[in-house]
């Protein structure tokens, strides 16, 4: 696994590199990077959404299945894998989306993390003597974040990435620059997005649960609605508690990270959010 988001954080690095000597700004190198990868990622992304819209179709079902079996698990287990099986899903649909994202969260620290090695194909050697060099703390997690800062301070062209944006400088790491009030802003616009985004996520799956217990009426031929199941309700607590949980995480990953990483989760957040009200519409309208 380690060789796998090695060797991604090294195409990536090129990406990256390319793009911020064109541009000659890391900051918003990492803005159009971000773009890039989520286009590249789009049809993961479309089918990820298609597999939750999906899935929440079929909750009314797996309640009736569950409420009809509660007291055989066995024929219970049979008759959900049919179901799963009929309706052309797999119980585990959002696994892969969700290993992949892992996979490039992972490997997009890396390359944040260690820029000199996967943007600027700086050998270990030679990173070994700019260490030397600045006498940077050979138990530092960001080393080559150090190097960079230490080479700004004594004006060294041979470290040619800049990393100021808009007035913050994205090799900051926050928990180390707590005085320095520039460090508090990406990571809050980050909190706050992905607040943003829990809540959209929250409220879509409302909106699809009163869509889903909304039953005819053949008699009054009109629509009722069922009383909440706990079921739902289950779902609508977890959803409580990961828009809860999903903030205080940014948090503690955003005060111990770069802010070049920081800006590029919150550029993502945001593009995500995007994607995520666009495509419900479609793949929801289309479904109907």
């Amino acid at each position: 696994m380690g060789a796998i988001i090695s060797a991604l954080a090294g195409i990536f690095g090129y990406l990256l590199n390319f793009i911020y000597h064109i541009v000659n700004n890391y900051g918003l190198a990492i803005i159009l990077f971000t773009i890039a990868v989520q286009i590249i990622l789009l049809p993961f992304f479309i089918k990820q959404q298609k597999t939750l819209i999906k899935n929440n179709r079929i909750q009314e079902k797996l309640k009736d299945l569950r409420d009809k079996y509660k007291n055989d698990q066995v024929r219970l287990g049979q008759e959900t894998l049919d179901l799963y099986k009929n309706e052309k899903m797999s119980p585990f649909s959002g696994c892969l989306t969700s290993i992949l994202q892992l996979i490039l969260f992972v490997s997009i620290f890396y390359l944040v993390r260690q820029p000199l090695t996967y943007m600027e194909r700086i050998s270990a050697d030679q990173i070994n003597e700019y260490m030397q060099k600045y006498e940077i703390n050979q138990q530092s997690a960001y080393k080559e974040i150090d190097i960079i800062r230490e080479a700004k301070k004594n004006n060294d062209d041979s470290i040619n990435i800049q990393m100021d944006f808009l007035g913050i400088d994205l090799s900051n790491i926050p928990s180390r620059n707590w005085g320095d009030v520039t460090v508090y802003i990406i990571p809050g616009l980050y909190v706050i997005s992905s607040i943003i985004s829990m809540k959209i996520t929250t409220n879509q799956g409302k909106k699809k649960k009163d869509k889903v217990i909304e039953v005819a009426n053949e008699d009054e031929k009109a629509l009722t609605k069922k009383d909440e199941d706990d079921d739902f309700d289950s779902v609508e607590a977890m959803n409580k508690q990961m828009s809860i949980m999903m903030p205080i995480m940014a948090v503690m990953v955003a005060c111990v990270a770069p802010l070049g990483l920081a800006l590029y989760w919150l550029i993502n957040n945001i593009i995500t959010m995007i994607q995520r009200i666009i495509l419900n519409k479609i793949l929801i309208k289309n479904e109907d």
